[in-house]
């Protein structure tokens, strides 16, 4: 068996006061590349990530987007072509609010799924831990500490590691387009899947559900909602998937509902917070870094104070009840 060559991938617009904080904590668990796929940013954040990339901290992909595609299908186009290039085995693709959390290390998961050719990682929502304003500097990981108990079946939905060279295409959840037969999926814990989800362009879930949720070695931390005033701007910012005219990003709407998860406390990313500040005060030395980084907050504080006025907010809020 080759040893696995695994990178991580994310496609990002506006994304500039969250970069450096996702960037530390998945450093530190050893993928071999880094990409990040920016289109149309108003922030800063392609100049901090240019430069970070410069520092040879990652791979930063700039696009223009083609007409009627979505940004990270086409994002993930330029990803697939550069792993190859790269001599990359293996990519999971994740949002700027999604932390991967590994019982162990990248090695032991490949370890457990063999010769899988899609690893599904299940989210488990965080929601806003009560948080109305946020405080450019502060740590998401720190702040966001309530999330939903566990994974539900039927539910819950995933992201996916998945073999380069077995797939032409992938979406923001799954691979597409397989190049080989009967593809095998694995849950981290190396437990079989039915493979009938990657037949389907937008699902992103996995049968049997409660196999696909049980697993306990791995699984995305996904701070949807970070806090009241962040979710709103993602109205500001826009959709992944290019979706216009959605009131996905409401306060009350059916998605703000399903991720904003407070039910139990949860401090299982606190060991790690040592790490993660170590490694963005060793960046932040870097004077440009800290000028960049600098300008992305001030632009979101700037962004927000005049967009988020109180008629914005009552016109983003859906009243309880409605979809």
């Amino acid at each position: 068996m080759t040893h696995p060559r695994t990178a991580l991938a994310a496609c990002m617009r506006n994304e500039g006061i969250f970069v450096l904080e996702w960037l530390a904590w998945h450093s530190l668990l050893g993928f071999d590349r880094i990409f990040v796929v920016t289109n149309d940013c108003t922030d800063g954040s392609d100049a901090l990530l240019g430069h970070l990339a410069a520092r040879g901290l990652l791979t930063h992909i700039r696009q223009d987007v083609p007409a009627n595609c979505a940004p990270q299908d086409a994002g993930m186009d330029h990803v697939l072509t550069a792993c190859r290039a790269a001599g990359i085995t293996h990519v999971l693709h994740i949002d700027s609010d999604e932390f991967l959390l590994l019982d162990g290390t990248l090695a032991d998961l490949h370890a457990r799924t063999g010769e899988a050719d899609v690893v599904p990682i299940p989210w488990r929502m965080f929601g806003d831990s009560g948080v109305t304003g946020w405080s450019p500097g502060d740590l998401v990981t720190e702040r966001n500490t309530y999330a939903e108990p566990a994974p539900e079946p039927g539910v819950t939905k995933f992201k996916c590691l998945f073999r380069v060279a077995s797939f032409a295409r992938a979406t923001d959840h799954n691979p597409q387009a397989p190049l080989v037969d009967d593809p095998q999926v694995r849950t981290p814990d190396g437990v079989p899947l039915s493979n009938a989800t990657l037949a389907q362009a937008k699902s992103s879930r996995f049968r049997p559900h409660d196999l696909a949720c049980a697993t306990t070695t791995a699984r995305l931390n996904h701070y949807a909602i970070r806090s009241e005033d962040v979710f709103l701007m993602k109205n500001d910012r826009g959709d992944g998937q290019g979706k216009t005219g959605e009131t996905k990003y409401h306060l009350g709407s059916n998605w703000h509902r399903t991720a904003n998860r407070n039910d139990v406390r949860d401090d299982s990313m606190a060991p790690h917070l040592p790490a993660i500040r170590a490694r963005l005060s060793d960046w932040r030395a870097d004077a440009e870094t800290a000028r960049l980084e600098r300008a992305c907050k001030d632009w979101f504080t700037a962004r927000r104070a005049q967009l988020l006025t109180p008629q914005t907010r009552a016109l983003w809020t859906r009243r309880k009840g409605a979809a």
